[in-house]
């Protein structure tokens, strides 16, 4: 059993000594085992991380270092640039709300704004990355506005522990929230049923375990693959490479 103490810090909750016990360690050397290196396993040991704790905390970077060969610091320089690695513990749900151009322009702000006020407190808004109710509890959310999810044509969209709720409106994604809050899960428009953002976070890691079902449901929605089926229907092709293509010099470097 790895055993790392730490003190607490702002963000973080719970005694100053954070285990992760000999199935975690067991999960992450298996993860190690598919990488001829073993720092390349460091991303999807990040997510078995947030699986076990609900977000990355100091004990988590070092539970990952020490594994992994590296310092802290190179540790933290990863777990700090992505955005899916969350430093202060995550609610139940993970809720996303694309505000990039397009959906902010087709609704996304305003679904973004008429959540952060239904789940404030005390008159205020909740904040991007904070968490309404105790975080993990049942019920608990987190709220966060995200840059492109990749899905402008099914533009405004919400994610859910980053399962797609495509084509929201304000009212709908105030009452899909309303639903997590009373511990339903609604199913997402396409992909995996829902599951709460620490099982995300293990299949993230790479381990279903008894989850095959996730895999059903449809991937991509028609408004995705209307230009293949178009151009399916009409015959059109991309004009084919040669086999010897002959590509011009490239400049050389001043």
């Amino acid at each position: 059993m790895t055993q790392i103490q730490e003190p607490e810090t702002a963000g973080e909750q719970g005694p100053g000594a954070v285990v992760f016990d000999q199935g975690t360690t067991d999960r992450a050397r298996a993860i190690i085992a598919r990488y001829p290196v073993p720092r390349s396993a460091l991303l999807p040991m990040l997510h078995l991380v947030q699986s076990v704790e609900g977000h990355v905390s100091t004990a988590g970077i070092a539970f990952c270092a020490d594994l992994l060969d590296l310092t802290a610091a190179e540790v933290s320089a990863v777990a700090t640039f992505y955005t899916m690695y969350k430093r202060k513990p995550c609610g139940e749900h993970l809720v996303s709300v694309c505000t990039n151009t397009l959906c902010a322009a087709l609704g996304g702000d305003d679904i973004y704004a008429r959540l952060r006020d239904h789940l404030g407190a005390d008159g205020k808004p909740l904040g991007h990355e904070e968490t309404s109710g105790e975080p993990g509890a049942p019920g608990s959310i987190t709220l966060e506005h995200a840059e492109c999810l990749a899905a402008c044509d099914l533009a405004p969209v919400v994610q859910v522990n980053y399962e797609y709720f495509d084509n929201q409106t304000p009212d709908g994604a105030l009452e899909m929230v309303k639903s997590l809050q009373a511990g339903e899960k609604p199913h997402p428009t396409r992909g995996a049923p829902l599951t709460d953002f620490r099982q995300a976070e293990l299949q993230l890691a790479g381990f279903f375990e008894g989850r095959d079902a996730d895999l059903d449901g449809p991937s991509a929605a028609p408004e995705t693959l209307r230009g293949a089926s178009l151009a399916a229907e009409r015959g059109w092709t991309a004009p084919a490479m040669p086999e010897k293509a002959e590509f011009p010099p490239l400049p050389e470097k001043k």
